[in-house]
């Protein structure tokens, strides 16, 4: 209950500011994640492309609205999305993974695998893992190894992205027991974390 109160004054003070000053771009982004993590994803995605139509510059570094789109099914405007985002931050290793997400949901894993972006020097180990994994140079163990090794965040990230790999494969349930554990068992103050509690929901009443 307190999870969600909390997200809902987050809401209010951003509905608050963005009455003040209507042409604010960062209230609507922040405002876009709010709702993104209430779980409102179209109004996440209202949100962004509001922000965007205030300041067209703002486009590649609108990773939050290509996960948006993720889960709104919108997967040719995800890919679209994280591709822009990795002409700025090309060593993203996420943005990476997402765009493999969408194309793997669009055309099959073995699509997503043969355009599979280059990524060379995330500082991240586990996220080095991650890409390992899903370029199919690394095994399962593999990634919970580097994750456990990286403690908390890294038992996170080794557990989300374990889910979104056996989704992708269509495994659903062992996709579940991975994405179940990440929000469940390894909570961190990070914005993919209630990207996990979100998928959760979503995941849980597609194999119910």
């Amino acid at each position: 209950m307190f999870f969600t109160n909390s997200l809902e004054n987050q809401l209010q003070e951003w509905n608050n500011t963005i009455n003040i000053q209507p042409n604010n771009v960062n209230a609507y982004v922040r405002r876009g994640m709010v709702y993104f993590k209430l779980g409102k994803i179209t109004e996440s995605i209202q949100d962004f492309d509001h922000a965007e139509k205030l300041d067209i510059q703002i486009t590649p570094y609108l990773w939050q609205r290509g996960l948006s789109y993720y889960y709104a099914e919108r997967f040719a405007e995800g890919a679209k999305q994280f591709e822009i985002d990795l002409t700025v931050n090309a060593q993203d290793v996420e943005e990476t993974v997402w765009r493999y997400l969408c194309i793997a949901r669009l055309s099959g894993v073995t699509e997503a695998r043969n355009s599979l972006l280059p990524v060379k020097n995330d500082p991240r180990k586990i996220m080095k893992s991650i890409y390992d994994l899903f370029a199919g140079n690394c095994t399962i163990d593999d990634v919970l190894n580097v994750g456990k090794l990286a403690g908390l965040k890294g038992k996170f990230y080794s557990h989300l992205y374990l889910g979104l790999y056996y989704e992708a494969e269509n495994n659903l349930p062992l996709a579940q027991e991975y994405i179940v554990k990440a929000a469940d068992e390894y909570k961190i103050d990070d914005y993919m974390w209630y990207l996990a509690v979100v998928h959760k929901v979503r995941i849980t009443d597609y194999t119910d």
